[in-house]
């Protein structure tokens, strides 16, 4: 079957254009953050931490690739399609806001913010490694409303209603483009000589934006900035690591590092299980050793960005990609970083008319939440999206009061009861954990399995009690998380009880007969 295996297939040209484009935008934030939050300059941003990223890209896309031809040659099912990968927007703005700015803010020295963030990513790939060989028991013991339901609040408000806002704002180049993407996509239509929908619909979202300039309308102005053609290779940065290391004090930022490495381990366990609701049943530990060896790869490199496996599984698998997109995203990405070609690409193409293809994804992801799981179970995966939900609110929130240029503490005081915001900021901190704990009872109970609903819920309680979740202070940007010992005291009470109130209803009802 192997000569009958192709290595690249048509709707491998629309699966590659989504990750390029999703990567290209996480590149492109972090360029931004780098630049404008923590004083690196242009030359040292291509140099060092997009060469870094480069490499980690390149060890993530190919061995995915690989995984899936593996995986299709073993079962003989030549539709399988790899897991995408790149760098997670979660990560780059808590490494950004809690590790690399505040260093920054008190030394203002850039330097050692990026040295910051290269420890950081690396301690994160060396968690995420150490999980590969002990989460496949949460994989198998965690309802599956539980592990889809913050990708699908992911895909509904990060994803789809970001993307959404972005592409309502420019509608002359951006609408038409998303609708002939959408169209595509959703009715699995082919163009003659089975020219990929993105192709079409990048194409013509390019002649909308350069003809309505030529005729004289501002709907798209490229970037200004010069492009200058040069070659970055990447360079271990091992010597700044260790100096960090010994000189730095980078272990006081643990706990945000641990966090955030267990929420990167439990994506991908979601991304997985979206993965295997579709029908490809990648093995959980290879696939989570590889997203932590890509990580330390960034870091060894110079990169402050762990990479991770993507969401969006089912959306690539219907676009008809496999896993040649998977390595042309390792080869084209990868060649455009080591030029500094990202530049040029967005002087050409406006990113609008790119939006549509997101905006699928984060509709796709959000309907697999339902279509995937028990339909008993649609309120569990309902109650899993909210603390997602609460985040995104929260971060609208935020952006307008610090866009108005108000101290936000002050601000928060004043909702009262029209809007409660303490809430929200509890349900931010840990948002991906708490909503799994959340659908995991509510499944649970829903099943009369009352005494794991329980154990989910002492396992919230722990959780609070060391500030991994609900825990926070408030500062003049929104709230910043509070890790240590009895963090969210309330919570755990709260959770606590819960837990023996539900235990109680076990040995009450341990009579009832339990729903299949």
């Amino acid at each position: 079957m192997e000569k009958k295996l192709p290595w690249f297939v048509g709707g491998d040209l629309d699966g590659f254009l989504g990750l390029f484009i999703d990567n290209l935008l996480m590149l492109m934030v972090i360029s931004v953050f780098c630049s404008t939050l923590c004083g690196m300059s242009a030359d040292f941003i291509n140099s060092r931490i997009m060469t870094g990223a480069a490499v980690s890209l390149v060890v993530g896309n190919l061995f995915y690739a690989w995984q899936a031809r593996k995986l299709a040659l073993r079962t003989g099912n030549p539709d399988v399609t790899a897991l995408p990968y790149g760098l997670n927007t979660t990560t780059i703005v808590s490494f950004t806001f809690l590790i690399m700015l505040p260093v920054y803010l008190r030394t203002n020295d850039p330097l050692l913010a990026w040295k910051a963030g290269v420890f950081a990513c690396l301690l994160s790939g060396i968690f995420e490694t150490i999980g590969a060989f002990c989460c496949d028991w949460l994989r198998r013991n965690t309802p599956r409303a539980a592990l889809l339901s913050c990708l699908a609040g992911v895909g509904i408000t990060f994803i789809a209603m970001g993307f959404l806002f972005q592409i309502f704002a420019n509608p002359v180049i951006a609408i038409a483009p998303a609708f002939l993407m959408i169209a595509a996509y959703a009715s699995n239509l082919r163009f003659p000589k089975r020219i990929p929908g993105g192709i079409v619909a990048l194409v013509v979202g390019v002649i909308i934006a350069w003809g309505t300039k030529v005729l004289g309308f501002d709907f798209f102005t490229p970037s200004t900035e010069v492009w200058k053609p040069a070659f970055y290779y990447p360079v271990p940065v091992v010597g700044d690591l260790f100096d960090f290391i010994i000189n730095g004090g980078g272990w006081k930022f643990l706990s945000v590092i641990i966090p955030m490495a267990l929420f990167s381990v439990i994506g991908s366990l979601e991304n997985l299980e979206s993965a295997d609701a579709g029908g490809d049943h990648f093995e959980t530990r290879s696939s989570l050793l590889i997203n932590g060896l890509g990580s330390i790869a960034a870091a060894i490199f110079g990169s402050p960005f762990p990479t991770t496996i993507y969401i969006g599984h089912p959306a690539w698998k219907q676009m008809g990609a496999r896993h040649g997109y998977s390595v042309l995203n390792a080869v084209v990405v990868t060649v455009l970083i080591l030029v500094g070609g990202m530049t040029l690409i967005l002087k050409l193409i406006p990113l609008e008319i790119l939006l549509g293809i997101l905006l699928w994804i984060g509709l796709i992801i959000n309907a697999q939440a339902y279509q995937a799981t028990p339909k008993r179970h649609a309120m569990a995966v309902t109650i899993g999206m909210i603390p997602c939900i609460a985040s995104w609110a929260l971060m609208l929130i935020k952006t307008t009061i610090s866009t108005c240029g108000a101290s936000f503490p002050e601000i928060a005081s004043r909702f009262g009861s029209d809007l409660y915001i303490f809430g929200l900021l509890a349900l931010d901190q840990g948002f991906i954990l708490t909503g799994i704990i959340l659908s995991a009872v509510f499944a649970f109970c829903i099943d009369r399995l009352f005494l794991k609903a329980a154990a989910w819920l002492a396992v919230g309680a722990v959780l609070s009690f060391f500030g991994v979740i609900h825990a926070y202070q408030l500062t003049e940007t929104g709230a910043d998380p509070v890790y240590g010992w009895n963090a969210a005291p309330n919570f755990a009470i709260a959770y606590a009880l819960s837990a023996l109130l539900l235990a109680a209803l076990h040995f009450i009802h341990q009579k009832e007969p339990q729903m299949e």
